[in-house]
């Protein structure tokens, strides 16, 4: 018999051998420790067209990974479907794999939002520098008050 999904999806992505990238599965860790209920956690190098089976039955979807460009120490946004240039590509933004979810299933996915946390280097074999170690933490924090009010959530996505 197959299990149900959880209701809220947390997915990171990143890659933890390229210093900062690492930050998305790095909050995947922390939070998942904790145990939050009815949410299912998900870490990936990248996003990939395979995973809009993951989307199927959520109420809620948070995609966590870095970014070199965004305001320190994150930046939290509801997100869409979007066709962009990495639809047809190896790895997808979370817009890309919204649409892909759109065109597969011919529905909408749950409301969707786009954790990003600012990271500064991203070379192969770097450790997390101390920096995006800090907003790394406000993120956290960040994503503990969310998932303690899921409310949030629920209302930024019918306002939003």
């Amino acid at each position: 018999m197959l299990k149900a999904p959880k209701k809220l999806l947390i997915f990171a992505y990143g890659n933890p051998g390229r210093g900062d990238d690492a930050l998305g599965p790095e909050l995947i860790e922390f939070i998942e420790a904790e145990g939050m209920p009815d949410t299912e956690y998900q870490n990936d190098m990248q996003l990939q067209v395979e995973h809009v089976i993951d989307l199927m039955g959520r109420e809620l979807i948070l995609f966590v990974d870095a970014d070199a460009s965004c305001p320190e120490p994150f930046h939290f946004s509801r997100i869409s479907a979007e066709k962009d240039d990495s639809y047809t590509s190896h790895a997808m933004t979370p817009h890309a794999l919204l649409h892909a979810y759109h065109h597969v299933y011919r529905d909408e996915a749950a409301p969707a939002f786009l954790l990003r946390i600012r990271g500064y280097q991203f070379e192969l074999g770097d450790p997390l520098s101390a920096k995006a170690s800090g907003n790394l933490d406000a993120a956290i924090a960040f994503t503990r008050k969310l998932s303690t009010n899921a409310d949030l959530l629920h209302w930024q996505s019918s306002h939003g």
